[in-house]
Protein backbone atom coordinates (compact mmCIF):
# COMPACT_ATOMS: atom_id res chain seq x y z
CA UNK A 1 0.00 0.00 0.00
CA UNK A 2 2.73 2.44 0.96
CA UNK A 3 4.11 1.81 -2.46
CA UNK A 4 1.19 2.68 -4.29
CA UNK A 5 1.03 6.13 -2.52
CA UNK A 6 4.29 6.79 -3.26
CA UNK A 7 4.06 5.88 -6.86
CA UNK A 8 1.02 8.17 -6.93
CA UNK A 9 2.84 10.70 -4.81
CA UNK A 10 5.72 10.53 -7.79
CA UNK A 11 3.68 10.56 -10.67
CA UNK A 12 1.74 14.08 -9.56
CA UNK A 13 2.88 17.09 -11.50
CA UNK A 14 5.03 19.24 -10.13
CA UNK A 15 2.55 22.59 -10.36
CA UNK A 16 0.90 21.12 -7.24
CA UNK A 17 4.24 23.24 -5.45
CA UNK A 18 2.56 26.31 -7.43
CA UNK A 19 1.32 28.23 -5.07
CA UNK A 20 -1.45 30.75 -5.32
CA UNK A 21 0.52 34.29 -6.35
CA UNK A 22 -0.98 36.88 -3.52
CA UNK A 23 -2.99 39.76 -4.62
CA UNK A 24 -1.28 43.21 -2.89
CA UNK A 25 -2.61 46.47 -3.38
CA UNK A 26 0.14 48.49 -5.71
CA UNK A 27 0.64 52.16 -5.53
CA UNK A 28 -0.02 54.24 -8.37
CA UNK A 29 2.95 54.69 -9.65
CA UNK A 30 4.36 50.57 -9.12
CA UNK A 31 0.62 50.12 -11.01
CA UNK A 32 1.61 52.58 -13.71
CA UNK A 33 5.34 50.97 -13.93
CA UNK A 34 4.39 47.23 -14.34
CA UNK A 35 1.22 48.16 -16.39
CA UNK A 36 3.83 49.58 -18.79
CA UNK A 37 5.91 46.64 -18.90
CA UNK A 38 3.10 44.35 -19.81
CA UNK A 39 1.52 46.97 -22.40
CA UNK A 40 4.13 46.84 -25.21
CA UNK A 41 3.18 44.85 -27.92
CA UNK A 42 5.30 41.94 -27.88
CA UNK A 43 7.14 41.47 -31.40
CA UNK A 44 6.16 39.60 -34.08
CA UNK A 45 8.61 37.14 -34.90
CA UNK A 46 10.76 35.63 -32.67
CA UNK A 47 14.06 37.51 -31.92
CA UNK A 48 17.08 35.89 -33.25
CA UNK A 49 19.82 35.23 -30.48
CA UNK A 50 22.26 37.66 -32.63
CA UNK A 51 25.88 36.33 -30.57
CA UNK A 52 28.11 33.25 -30.26
CA UNK A 53 27.69 33.15 -26.86
CA UNK A 54 23.43 33.22 -27.43
CA UNK A 55 23.75 30.33 -29.92
CA UNK A 56 25.67 28.27 -27.61
CA UNK A 57 23.18 28.75 -24.69
CA UNK A 58 20.29 28.11 -27.05
CA UNK A 59 22.22 24.84 -28.37
CA UNK A 60 22.81 23.95 -24.95
CA UNK A 61 19.27 24.22 -23.65
CA UNK A 62 17.49 22.90 -26.46
CA UNK A 63 19.55 19.71 -25.84
CA UNK A 64 18.53 19.71 -22.15
CA UNK A 65 14.96 20.39 -22.86
CA UNK A 66 14.21 17.82 -25.39
CA UNK A 67 12.45 15.51 -23.00
CA UNK A 68 10.21 18.67 -22.39
CA UNK A 69 9.59 19.82 -25.84
CA UNK A 70 10.25 17.01 -28.61
CA UNK A 71 9.77 19.27 -31.60
CA UNK A 72 13.02 21.34 -32.34
CA UNK A 73 11.16 24.17 -33.85
CA UNK A 74 8.55 24.75 -30.53
CA UNK A 75 11.49 24.07 -28.49
CA UNK A 76 14.23 26.81 -29.86
CA UNK A 77 11.10 29.51 -30.27
CA UNK A 78 10.24 28.53 -26.70
CA UNK A 79 13.70 29.52 -25.33
CA UNK A 80 14.50 32.02 -27.77
CA UNK A 81 11.20 33.95 -26.33
CA UNK A 82 12.59 32.65 -22.60
CA UNK A 83 15.66 34.55 -22.75
CA UNK A 84 14.20 37.97 -24.47
CA UNK A 85 11.82 38.14 -21.88
CA UNK A 86 14.05 37.37 -19.18
CA UNK A 87 16.80 39.94 -20.48
CA UNK A 88 13.74 42.18 -21.31
CA UNK A 89 12.75 42.38 -17.12
CA UNK A 90 16.66 42.26 -16.37
CA UNK A 91 16.08 38.52 -15.32
CA UNK A 92 18.60 35.65 -15.91
CA UNK A 93 17.25 32.77 -18.35
CA UNK A 94 18.25 30.24 -16.62
CA UNK A 95 16.62 31.25 -13.66
CA UNK A 96 13.05 31.72 -15.53
CA UNK A 97 13.26 28.00 -17.05
CA UNK A 98 14.04 27.19 -12.92
CA UNK A 99 10.74 28.69 -12.46
CA UNK A 100 8.88 27.74 -15.54
CA UNK A 101 10.57 23.95 -14.49
CA UNK A 102 9.34 24.09 -10.93
CA UNK A 103 5.71 25.97 -11.41
CA UNK A 104 4.41 23.95 -15.15
CA UNK A 105 7.07 21.34 -15.90
CA UNK A 106 6.90 23.51 -19.62
CA UNK A 107 3.20 22.78 -19.84
CA UNK A 108 1.61 25.40 -21.60
CA UNK A 109 -1.75 25.04 -20.71
CA UNK A 110 -1.21 23.95 -16.58
CA UNK A 111 -3.52 25.23 -14.50
CA UNK A 112 -2.89 24.98 -10.42
CA UNK A 113 -5.45 24.27 -7.76
CA UNK A 114 -5.19 28.08 -6.94
CA UNK A 115 -5.71 29.04 -10.76
CA UNK A 116 -2.47 29.90 -11.61
CA UNK A 117 -2.07 29.91 -15.74
CA UNK A 118 0.82 28.85 -18.17
CA UNK A 119 3.93 28.16 -18.20
CA UNK A 120 4.67 30.66 -15.20
CA UNK A 121 2.09 30.01 -13.19
CA UNK A 122 0.07 33.70 -13.61
CA UNK A 123 -3.17 34.15 -11.18
CA UNK A 124 -5.73 35.77 -13.04
CA UNK A 125 -6.11 38.57 -11.04
CA UNK A 126 -3.27 40.48 -12.76
CA UNK A 127 -5.04 40.65 -15.50
CA UNK A 128 -7.11 43.28 -14.29
CA UNK A 129 -3.76 44.90 -11.89
CA UNK A 130 -1.68 45.38 -14.97
CA UNK A 131 -2.79 44.06 -17.84
CA UNK A 132 -5.54 43.82 -20.05
CA UNK A 133 -9.12 42.21 -20.64
CA UNK A 134 -7.82 40.64 -23.93
CA UNK A 135 -4.40 39.27 -22.57
CA UNK A 136 -4.86 35.31 -22.64
CA UNK A 137 -2.35 33.91 -20.05
CA UNK A 138 -1.84 30.92 -22.21
CA UNK A 139 -0.53 32.55 -24.91
CA UNK A 140 3.73 32.07 -24.63
CA UNK A 141 4.72 35.77 -25.15
CA UNK A 142 2.02 37.23 -22.82
CA UNK A 143 2.39 34.44 -19.83
CA UNK A 144 6.41 34.96 -20.37
CA UNK A 145 5.75 38.67 -20.29
CA UNK A 146 3.87 38.92 -16.74
CA UNK A 147 6.03 35.76 -15.22
CA UNK A 148 9.13 38.30 -15.54
CA UNK A 149 7.27 41.58 -14.97
CA UNK A 150 5.92 40.05 -11.84
CA UNK A 151 9.01 38.23 -10.83
CA UNK A 152 11.05 41.64 -11.51
CA UNK A 153 8.65 43.44 -9.36
CA UNK A 154 9.20 40.89 -6.41
CA UNK A 155 12.88 41.06 -7.10
CA UNK A 156 13.11 45.12 -6.73
CA UNK A 157 10.42 44.55 -3.50
CA UNK A 158 13.08 42.70 -1.91
CA UNK A 159 15.93 44.76 -2.70
CA UNK A 160 17.15 41.87 -4.59
CA UNK A 161 16.78 38.90 -2.24
CA UNK A 162 15.90 36.14 -4.61
CA UNK A 163 14.77 33.67 -1.58
CA UNK A 164 12.11 35.98 -0.75
CA UNK A 165 11.45 37.41 -4.08
CA UNK A 166 10.48 33.79 -5.06
CA UNK A 167 8.37 33.21 -2.16
CA UNK A 168 6.56 36.25 -2.79
CA UNK A 169 6.10 34.94 -6.04
CA UNK A 170 4.69 31.54 -5.26
CA UNK A 171 2.52 33.18 -2.59
CA UNK A 172 4.68 31.19 -0.07
CA UNK A 173 7.04 33.75 1.40
CA UNK A 174 8.55 32.27 4.90
CA UNK A 175 8.92 28.91 3.22
CA UNK A 176 11.67 27.87 1.68
CA UNK A 177 10.36 24.81 0.06
CA UNK A 178 9.33 26.79 -2.93
CA UNK A 179 12.63 29.02 -3.43
CA UNK A 180 14.72 25.45 -2.80
CA UNK A 181 12.82 23.49 -5.65
CA UNK A 182 13.62 26.59 -7.74
CA UNK A 183 17.47 26.83 -7.08
CA UNK A 184 17.60 22.83 -6.89
CA UNK A 185 16.09 23.06 -10.66
CA UNK A 186 18.80 25.82 -11.50
CA UNK A 187 22.17 23.96 -10.34
CA UNK A 188 20.71 20.31 -11.29
CA UNK A 189 19.11 21.63 -14.82
CA UNK A 190 19.53 24.63 -15.97
CA UNK A 191 23.02 26.32 -14.60
CA UNK A 192 24.88 27.31 -17.62
CA UNK A 193 28.27 28.40 -17.82
CA UNK A 194 30.03 31.14 -19.83
CA UNK A 195 32.95 29.52 -19.66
Amino acid sequence: MRNLALIILLLKPCWIFAGAQLYEPLSASTRTVLQKAISDQPIAQFVTLPDAESRRWLAAMSARMEKYMPDQNEREGFLTTVHYEAMRAGLDSQLVLSIIHVESRFRKYAISSAGARGYMQIMPFWIDTIGSKEHNLFHLRVNLRYGCTIFRHYLDLEKGDYFRALGRYNGSLGSATYPDLVFSAWQKNWFFSKD
